[in-house]
Order: C-alpha cells, then sequence, then structure tokens
C-alpha cells in the first residue's frame, strides 16, 4: 500500500529530527525477522533509551540529503531492508543494541551508521563501538584508576601505622 505524501513528509521530517539529535545511528537488515522479534527489539531498545525506526531507505536518503551534518555522508549502505537505531543519549548504545540483539536473532545483520560529527561507520567499526562498555562503565573504570594510588598509599601507610601500635603494644606489655 502506497503511503500519502503528507505522510512521506512527515516520516522525513521525524527521520531528520532524530538524525539531528543522535549522537548515534545504527542500521542493520532485518530481513527474516516476525513482527514480534521486531517489537521484541523494540522493547530492548526502550530500556537503553534507544528509537528504532523502520523507514524505506528513500525516505531516509532524503532526510540525509537535506541534513547540514549529514549531507556528505556515503549513503550507499542503505540498501535492502533496514531498521534504524537512534541515539541522543549515549554514542555506542545503538549498536549495542542491535548487536545485543543479533547474537540471539542471526537474521539481524549489522551494516552501518552515521556517527553524531556527520561520519559514515562501516559494519567493523558498528561492531567495534558495540564491544565497547557503556559511558557509565567507562568513567567508572577510570575512577578507579584514578583512585587506585590513593587506595595504595592509605593501605600503606595503615599498615605502618598498624606495626608501629603492635610495637607499642608489644613493648607495653613486657
Amino acid at each position: 500500500m502506497a503511503i500519502s505524501r503528507d505522510k512521506k513528509q512527515t516520516l522525513v521530517a521525524e527521520v531528520s529530527e532524530s538524525l539531528a539529535n543522535a549522537k548515534m545511528t545504527a542500521f542493520a537488515k532485518y530481513k527474516g525477522l516476525t513482527v514480534a522479534d521486531l517489537q521484541e527489539l523494540r522493547k530492548k531498545a526502550r530500556e537503553t533509551n534507544v528509537s528504532i525506526k523502520v523507514v524505506k531507505n528513500r525516505l531516509v536518503r532524503v532526510a540525509v540529503e537535506n541534513s547540514e551534518t549529514y549531507k556528505n555522508v556515503d549513503i550507499s549502505m542503505l540498501e535492502g531492508q533496514l531498521v534504524y537505531a537512534f541515539s541522543s543519549e549515549d554514542e555506542v548504545a545503538p549498536a549495542q543494541v542491535l548487536d545485543v540483539f543479533a547474537k540471539t536473532n542471526p537474521a539481524l545483520e549489522l551494516v552501518g551508521g552515521f556517527s553524531g560529527e556527520g561520519e559514515t561507520l562501516d559494519t567493523d567499526q558498528i561492531k567495534a563501538l558495540a564491544g565497547l562498555p557503556s559511558k557509565e562503565q567507562l568513567i567508572a573504570q577510570v575512577t578507579a584508576q584514578l583512585l587506585s594510588p590513593v587506595n595504595d598509599i592509605t593501605n600503606g601507610l595503615s599498615g605502618n601505622l598498624h606495626a608501629l601500635l603492635d610495637g607499642i603494644e608489644a613493648k607495653a606489655t613486657n
């Protein structure tokens, strides 16, 4: 069933807005997935504040060409039935959501993506980003690394104080 021109313009506007707000957009082929599978993907994506859209590639191309940020990206990867994942909060969440879902649903195949800066990302780059820890996990790891020397010094001084106190107690009991 053909969609009206007004509906197409609305979809292009939605995709344009999603692209403009996105820190990353990832896309994957979904041929072979059922409607229930796509609903499950959307549910899992919502949990990480990722929005999932199934839009005709032609409409996405129009949205990309109308965007100042994305007008120079390579759109040759936009072939076949694609599902698009957008996130305005996390740079790697769209890739992670699609990658995790693809592990249990082999019919979903990562194709590529666009960074928030308007760069095209190929399949290998998307898979590499999907393997990264989340932003919160990275912050926790950096904080732990920065606090490590402080903890080492505190433990060392504490050990010396305990040894000193043990020595004083031993002298006092004699």
